[in-house]
């Protein structure tokens, strides 16, 4: 597995992230799948993306997100996410921080392309919360 973490700041009180930031919205902004279901508590997404479909499980922390693909039908064999928000007197610093691997033989080259590809996702995450408190 290949780890990547990406971190922006907004001028918002993580108050105001934590409202924006349901399970749907942050499948959504990662900008590979579009949600077609949020079901059950804890939630589970579920996401459909160029004939392929994936499912998301979010546990909530004190201070975000730990969210991770089910099941082997989506774009890796694994993948674990933590998206946390900390808020201080300007604004707050919001973090994700995921590990992916592909499964794939050469692993060492494939999970760098995993996590390339992860990176992406979650730079647009974070590009969608900075445009939402801009």
């Amino acid at each position: 597995m290949r780890t990547v973490e990406e971190s922006t700041f907004v001028l918002a009180s993580a108050v105001r992230v934590e409202t924006f930031l349901t399970p749907e919205t942050v499948v959504e902004a990662e900008g590979t799948f579009a949600v077609v279901d949020v079901a059950g508590d804890p939630p589970v997404v579920t996401a459909r993306a160029s004939g392929m479909t994936a499912t998301f499980a979010f546990e909530e922390r004190s201070d975000g997100y730990e969210y991770t693909q089910q099941g082997s039908a989506g774009p890796f064999e694994a993948m674990e996410t933590t998206l946390t928000w900390t808020g201080g007197d300007d604004g707050t610093t919001v973090t994700a921080r995921s590990s992916v691997s592909l499964g794939l033989p050469l692993a060492a080259l494939t999970d760098r392309v995993a996590a390339w590809k992860r990176r992406g996702e979650l730079k647009r995450l974070l590009g969608r919360i900075e445009a939402e408190f801009e």
